[in-house]
């Protein structure tokens, strides 16, 4: 085993050193042993290289964790994240002790996962890695956001690098390859990776399912830096390899880290016992033994250790306050810059939205058409949103047009994605989380979005300001048939807590959707036609019934015996089936309601104005009718899968059509009575 000499930008010497990486494993070890839960085997191969990068590389202040220019860190392999917790303790990060004893508890801040919560952060964790493949890809659109702010406002206020541990299982995840491909193309330098290279995953040694690959080559043939090291516990080989991909400004970079996982464990060291449980109060004495820990001592945090990170941190303030200081000048020199940083940093910018959205008075168009319409009007009020599509900008009409390309030679605000759905989500929560990025969003048709479930998911989890748009969405694809025509996708995405889903019904309704996801702090999915639609006629304007999630359209002359309610494209629908009734003479309401969620945030008397009590609801919509049992009796929906055939043809096969409303109406008014 070799260890460094004393680090010229840390002054630690060797035996300080030790003492700080067995310190991280000793708390890892027993954190997991009394959580009775966890990982130890990542955390006790990987110390080293933590320790190099917290104390040895990074620019990062504990004492202000959130400054914009720091380097940032993600611990892709999650499942490690004691190793995580260890070193932003030892590092002085509000991260106290007793936080760590709670590992995987009630609310501790230290949970079984790296979780990113603005309502209980912990301070130096950045993202919610999730699955293996999320920490990987969302690392990749941090990248994308600094090298933007780079180029945009210059590296005098922007000059920072973001650093990955990933794992087998990382290099396994068909994310982790689509992220790479996209970085490699980019050019992302500024982005290094150490791949901890153990052999060892839950069932056991990767040869069971991991054989024949050069993830080396694989990884050269992406465009990335590759490089390796022999041995983790090679602390100066560790450093010397980070430093080198620190230095690579046009490559993203991979150093392959050869390591034992659980080392050294001597009984569950370099097996599977060392990955997803606790190594046991005896193979913990062992293995302390072995490190020169006092075996009979939990949670050990000699002083000595903490002071191996001092350096680090008085490194970490320096540069904040040489940032600072640089900034200082910055604004002084460019004031109508550092007005449109401050906007973009605090959201300000997204508040202008409101005065250019168009309208769309009389206008027959697909809500797709108005959509980007819309960001065409809004694109100079937000200078700082960025996103793009899985190569159907075409289609999903979500560009600047004056934004240009993010591309190896230039930074700009349209990125196309390639076919990479699971990436481009991913990518997108990462520029969220950077910060700079005003709503950032991704976009595809929408029943690409199962592509996407994870990270649609993670945004929801970490309450992201970030926008999904997803058009062709419904039957009215047509003729791509089945496997294009989304019918549990509704149902599917309001399943999700937190999540805002908003299905528009006309052009007007499409601009206030619009408004409502770049205001909203959390993440919005905006659901839009492929195929033209009417406007809804309505004497109260968009702007103040969208908000709400469902309001009144239209109501009969007389008493109404049943309300008519639609999302999208079946809103005309349920207008359709008020005039047939009207011919029978029954009275029909008629409500649009383009997201749920915003209605169930309205007051009881608002949504008792809507459905009023002891009238019949009849719902219409080209989907599943899960979940609209909480607002409606009865439902006109699709149960199967569509059809390939002409879009009108396909509604009328599948019974969504104006007459089928009419005919469940009379039936819900009979069993009413």
């Amino acid at each position: 085993m070799s260890l460094a000499q004393d680090s010229p930008t840390t002054g630690v010497d060797e035996e300080t050193a030790q003492t700080a990486i067995n310190t991280i494993r000793g708390l890892s070890m027993d954190a997991v042993q009394k959580a009775n839960s966890g990982h130890p085997g990542l955390p006790l191969g990987m110390a080293p290289v933590a320790y190099v990068l917290y104390a040895r590389i990074m620019n990062h202040d504990p004492s202000d964790p959130a400054w914009p220019d720091r380097d940032r860190f993600v611990l892709s392999a999650g499942h490690g994240s004691m190793l995580l917790y260890s070193v932003l303790h030892l590092s002085g990060y509000d991260l106290p002790l007793d936080e760590i004893k709670r590992f995987r508890q009630w609310e501790s801040l230290a949970p079984g996962h790296p979780e990113f919560d603005r309502e209980r952060q912990t301070p130096g964790v950045e993202t919610t890695t999730g699955p293996l493949g999320a920490g990987f890809s969302t690392a990749v659109g941090m990248a994308m956001a600094e090298k933007f702010l780079r180029e945009r406002f210059g590296s005098e206020v922007m000059d920072h690098h973001t650093y990955v541990i990933c794992s087998d299982g990382d290099m396994m995840e068909g994310v982790s390859s689509e992220a790479a491909s996209l970085a490699g193309h980019l050019g992302l330098g500024r982005l290094v990776y150490v791949y901890d290279d153990n052999h060892i995953t839950i069932d056991g040694r990767t040869d069971l399912a991991f054989t024949g690959e050069d993830v080396e080559a694989r990884f050269r043939a992406y465009g990335w830096d590759v490089s390796h090291v022999d041995d983790a516990n090679n602390v100066d080989a560790v450093e010397a390899a980070i430093v080198a991909g620190r230095e690579e400004t046009e490559r993203p970079t991979l150093i392959r880290v050869r390591s034992v996982i659980g080392w050294p464990a001597p009984n569950k060291g370099d097996t599977k016992d060392a990955h997803g449980s606790p190594l046991g109060e005896d193979e913990i004495r062992l293995t302390k033994e072995i490190l020169g820990l006092d075996p009979d001592v939990q949670f050990a945090v000699p002083d000595v250790a903490r002071g191996a990170f001092e350096g680090a941190r008085e490194r970490g303030a320096a540069a904040h306050a040489a940032w600072k200081s640089r900034m200082a000048d910055w604004r002084n020199a460019n004031p109508n810059g550092a007005t449109e940083w401050e906007e973009a940093w605090s959201g300000d910018s997204l508040k202008k939205v409101a005065a250019t959205l168009p309208s769309f008075a009389g206008e027959e168009l697909a809500t797709r058409a108005a959509s980007g319409k819309v960001m065409e009007g809004f694109e100079d009020a937000v200078p700082t949103m960025m996103g793009g599509a899985a190569d159907l900008v075409g289609s999903t009409k979500t560009k600047f047009p004056n934004g240009g390309d993010f591309s190896p030679g230039h930074a700009g605000r349209n990125i196309h994605f390639g076919i990479r759905e699971h990436t481009m989500g991913s990518a997108v929560n990462g520029l969220a989380l950077h910060g700079g990025i005003a709503s950032p969003y991704g976009s595809t048709f929408l029943v690409f979005s199962d592509y996407m479930r994870p990270a649609i998911r993670l945004s929801a989890i970490m309450g992201l300001p970030v926008v999904w748009v997803f058009t062709h969405d419904s039957i009215g694809v047509g003729e791509d048939g089945p496997t294009h025509q989304p019918v549990e996708h509704y149902a599917a995405l309001r399943a999700i807590p937190g999540l805002t889903v908003i299905r528009p019904g006309d052009g007007d309704e499409t601009a206030q959707a619009w408004r409502v996801a770049i205001e909203s702090e959390t993440p919005v999915c905006l659901l839009l036609t492929r195929q033209g639609l009417p406007p809804i006629e309505h004497d109260v304007p968009a702007s103040e019934t969208v908000p709400k999630g469902a309001y009144l359209v239209s109501e009969p002359d007389g008493d109404a015996q049943v309300t008519l309610v639609g999302t999208g494209s079946e809103v005309q629908l349920a207008s359709g089936a008020r005039d047939l009734l009207a011919e029978d003479g029954i009275g029909a309401r008629v409500v649009s309601m383009p997201s749920w969620e915003l209605f169930n945030s309205q007051d009881d008397s608002y949504r008792e104005s809507v459905f009023p009590a002891g009238v019949p609801v009849v719902s219409v919509e080209a989907g599943v009718a899960q979940g609209w049992q909480q607002f409606a009796g009865s439902s006109v929906s699709i149960e199967r899968f569509g059809a390939s055939a002409p879009a009108e043809e396909v509604f009328q096969k599948l019974g969504i059509t104006a007459e089928a409303v009419a005919e469940t109406a009379k039936n819900a008014i009979q069993e009413g009575q």
